[in-house]
């Protein structure tokens, strides 16, 4: 039986992961930390391109890794229009509007197919992305938002949410499509979505500043504050503020977790009072998704690395265990989810998608 060989990319809001999987085997796995006031030199996430790339290209030289003879590279997808969930291969047109930001998804994970293509370049390969953030899968009424002509969008980390889903229910012997469940990526970025008969049916917009806030994201601020502390200042400074300046950064001047876990530790009161209220909103959005789901919720999933903290997710089990059980996923799966949607492909168990241009939902026609 032939084996294949994967390599995977993922880059996130203070991070870029990488993987390389023979088959189902991971052969080792690196993340590379950038933090976040040193991505911020850079005016347009697309700009961070040519150093997360040189920071790849000197691990692998480093590490003395060979990646010839690759069959695929699966990368993180990013902005491209709205689709359905599935493994999709990427090709120019799924690259250019990635690369404009056509799903309006202003994050690093419109890096990870254009990495992808990077990497064939030099090594060749099939590409593949699975389950992008812009996966649309939501209730027609989650997609109100009180501003006619502004509706919620699907902009998640739905890679992570559904591979913790999927493995949940198997654990249960249930089928994802026979379970409900809340399920959390808490992380650079934090996600709190609905699950319901095998669909993501609502979520905060991790990608566009709702929620929680989170070590470098604002989260969600009331509309006329925001407007008052936009007067006078550049529309492009607010929206790296916003994505990539805010939360522990705004606080702190660091996104880096383990850095402002020590101050309150060490007892400072400021940290101590952000970091509890870091928890203390995502209990808020967790419970916002129990009404989701009616309070017939099957399990609360807990993924992500900031799930390293005792005391973060001792604080989500005292104020949401009365909800459902809770299950802890420290870290995540997204590697793997990229590997295995490749794997299925490879395998001819799965035929992969192509990417239209035209988004899976555009608009209510009323």
């Amino acid at each position: 039986m032939k084996h294949y060989k994967i390599f995977v990319i993922n880059p996130g809001s203070t991070s870029t992961k990488l993987s390389l999987f023979e088959d189902e085997a991971c052969l080792f796995e690196t993340c590379l930390i950038h933090d976040a006031p040193e991505l911020l030199k850079f005016s347009t996430i697309n700009q961070q391109l040519p150093l997360r790339m040189k920071d790849i290209v000197s691990f692998l030289e480093e590490n003395h890794i060979d990646l010839t003879g690759l069959d695929a590279i699966a990368a993180r997808g990013g902005g491209c229009c709205s689709l359905a969930s599935g493994t999709y291969v990427i090709d120019e047109k799924l690259i250019a509007d990635t690369r404009a930001g056509m799903g309006n998804l202003y994050h690093p994970s419109n890096l990870g197919v254009q990495m992808a293509e990077k990497i064939q370049q030099v090594y060749g390969g099939r590409m593949y992305t699975v389950n992008p953030p812009v996966v649309d899968e939501f209730d027609d009424i989650a997609r109100i938002s009180g501003l006619k002509g502004v509706d919620r969008k699907a902009r998640t980390h739905v890679l992570n949410l559904k591979e913790m889903a999927l493995r949940h229910a198997a654990s249960l012997g249930k089928a994802y499509e026979d379970c409900r469940f809340i399920v959390c990526h808490i992380d650079g970025g934090i996600t709190v979505s609905a699950h319901k008969d095998g669909r993501m049916i609502d979520a905060n917009d991790a990608a566009g500043g709702g929620g929680p806030f989170t070590p470098n994201r604002t989260g969600g601020i009331s509309s006329i504050d925001m407007v008052q502390y936009c007067k006078g200042k550049d529309p492009e400074d607010v929206l790296k503020m916003i994505t990539g300046a805010g939360g522990l950064v705004s606080y702190f001047g660091t996104s880096d977790s383990d850095k402002v876990h020590a101050m309150v530790e060490q007892g400072d009161p400021m940290a101590s009072l952000v970091w509890d209220a870091l928890g203390y909103q995502i209990c808020k959005e967790i419970g916002a998704m129990s009404t989701v789901l009616c309070g017939q919720v099957d399990g609360i999933l807990l993924g992500g690395r900031l799930l390293r903290f005792d005391d973060l997710v001792s604080q989500i089990r005292k104020r949401c265990s009365f909800i459902a059980p809770i299950t802890v996923y420290e870290g995540e799966f997204e590697q793997e989810a990229l590997a295995y949607g490749a794997l299925r492909v490879l395998r001819g168990q799965e035929a992969p998608l192509t990417y239209t241009g035209v988004p899976v939902w555009d608009g209510f026609r009323f």
